[in-house]
């Protein structure tokens, strides 16, 4: 099988563009393609990236599920568990595992609710 070469007809529009246009061009593309991606890191998570922050935080696995857990169960998931435990670790004046463990015990999360009464937020 052989490949017709249309490289040159594809180019064309190219032709008369500078080595600048070319460079402006291309990182034109790669914003496109790139925006998106970007967006949705902002925008979306999964209990699986959330428990991978937490592990890398300092938590056990079955820790990680819990904190997620409750996260998901209370709608702050979207904040990022990882920054749940931090504004909990901040506002309670605990280490990072002290109030990861706190909000695992935790049975009312109405305070912790609060915190985050303006929406998600990009930190």
């Amino acid at each position: 099988m052989k490949r017709p070469d249309d490289y040159k007809a594809r180019a064309a529009h190219l032709a008369d563009l500078s080595d600048e246009q070319l460079h402006a061009r291309f990182w034109e593309l790669a914003k496109t393609l790139t925006d998106p991606l970007l967006r949705m890191g902002w925008e979306y998570t999964t209990p699986s990236i959330e428990r991978s922050v937490l592990l890398r935080m300092g938590f056990s696995s079955l820790e990680c599920k819990a904190i997620v857990d409750g996260c998901l169960e209370h709608g702050l998931l979207g904040h990022g568990a990882g920054h749940v435990v931090y504004k909990a670790s901040k506002t309670w004046d605990l280490g990072i595992r002290e109030a990861g463990l706190k909000l695992i015990s935790l049975e009312n999360w109405d305070e912790v609710k609060t915190w985050f009464k303006g929406g998600l937020q990009h930190v």
